[in-house]
């Protein structure tokens, strides 16, 4: 059987990101996947520090043509309920960056990432579905369907919600639902985009557009009601571009759908361990939430990077899932339960959770250092609790002296 350090099961962005990260380190690598379905039509927005790993990888001259640039966040209040918050904007100036990240069609990012593994010598593409994986005390053994077996003294679960490893690796998950299901599509519009992206607050759940390159084209992920997806989706092309085109109060003037729309139900997942002995699980396979706020990819890459900086350069030991777990724990927790939070807060008819909501918002709007404190939290997850230790410890040194 071929012995490999570390084997990537799932090549969708998060593990086919893995795989290249790891191969950087010297380490020999096996990415396991069958051919890919059809493609994605989504898109995806990679904050400031996931952007650094992408330059990291030397990925970033090839995706750069690629991306727009996110250099404004805007949040409208379109819930037409009696306390309205009011519109808040996100500068990445005020915090000193030209942009927050870069949203990227996920289609292409993937032919790139695909094309990138062939160039690492310590790579190796294995186009197969995993059949079976047994953890031992010094390696794992993979089987595949194709009937090939091999070892690992590492396993990385990218393999999504319906995890094998984390199946394997005896890890239970915590489900749930939402009354919501959401339309994706892109649409090219008049009025140039000017690197903003608008997320529009409804009783349903978040309208949001998103930039593409070129100033007059942008992607779209549309939370509602089920019914009112199927609905959407029946409409002709020029009568779901006008329903784009209301939703946004004609911001971007007239609207064009680009190719066909997809649609998926909402949900939520997290596992109750994100590492176990030889197994660690990354991206869908260790946590899912709704598409607010571009949190689901950069959280998964920063799985990623609390990998790489427990493997270092010694031998993978046999508690590593169990390290990984510890380091990864507070960040994924943290995250799940604010977007949740978020996400119930505009399905909530309950009067004081509207008027937290909205004085929240009205917070953010009109007090510039909180503002910046949310948007270097959002940009660097754990800076906003470091910023506040730091001007303490400024303010308690003047009392000293």
């Amino acid at each position: 059987m071929e012995h490999f350090e570390i084997a990537v099961v799932g090549a969708g962005l998060a593990g086919s990101l893995a795989a290249l990260a790891v191969a950087d380190t010297g380490r020999s690598i096996a990415l396991i996947a069958p051919v890919a379905g059809k493609a994605d039509g989504r898109t995806t927005a990679l904050m400031d520090q996931s952007i650094e790993l992408v330059r990291k990888l030397g990925l970033w001259q090839a995706v750069a043509p690629l991306a727009a640039p996110l250099s404004s966040m805007r949040i409208i209040d379109a819930t037409n309920r009696l306390l309205r918050a009011p519109t808040v904007t996100f500068h990445a100036a005020e915090v000193g960056l030209e942009a927050f990240g870069y949203n990227i069609p996920n289609a292409p990012f993937l032919t790139l990432l695909e094309q990138e593994t062939a160039k690492r010598p310590t790579f190796t593409r294995l186009v197969a579905s995993l059949a079976q994986v047994e953890f031992e005390p010094e390696r794992a053994v993979l089987t595949l369907d194709d009937g090939r077996t091999i070892t690992a003294s590492l396993v990385i679960g990218a393999d999504g919600r319906k995890s094998g490893v984390r199946a394997a690796a005896g890890i239970e998950v915590r489900n749930w639902s939402y009354p919501q299901s959401a339309l994706v599509l892109n649409f090219s519009h008049q009025v140039p985009h000017q690197n903003i992206s608008t997320e529009f607050h409804t009783p349903h759940g978040p309208f949001t557009q998103v930039p593409l390159p070129g100033g007059l084209r942008s992607s779209l992920v549309w939370v509602q009601k089920p019914e009112d997806t199927e609905a959407a989706l029946a409409l002709s092309p020029d009568a779901l571009a006008l329903a784009v085109e209301q939703r946004m109060q004609s911001m971007l003037g007239k609207v064009v759908i680009e190719g066909a729309a997809q649609s998926f139900p909402l949900s939520g997942m997290t596992a109750h361990a994100f590492g176990k002995g030889r197994a660690v699980l990354i991206g869908e396979a260790a946590h899912a939430f709704p598409p607010i706020g571009a949190q689901g990819l950069n959280l998964s890459l920063r799985d990623i990077m609390a990998a790489l900086s427990l493997l270092g350069y010694s031998p993978v030991p046999d508690d590593f899932g169990g390290r990984y777990d510890r380091k990864r724990r507070a960040d994924i927790l943290s995250r799940t339960v604010s977007v949740d939070l978020l996400n119930r807060s505009l399905l909530s008819d309950f009067l004081p959770v509207q008027m937290l909501r909205a004085a929240g918002l009205q917070a953010l709007a009109s007090v510039a250092p909180l503002r910046n404190l949310m948007m270097r939290e959002g940009i660097n997850p754990g800076s906003a609790l470091q910023s506040l230790r730091g001007a303490l410890r400024e303010k308690i040194g003047r009392k000293s002296a």
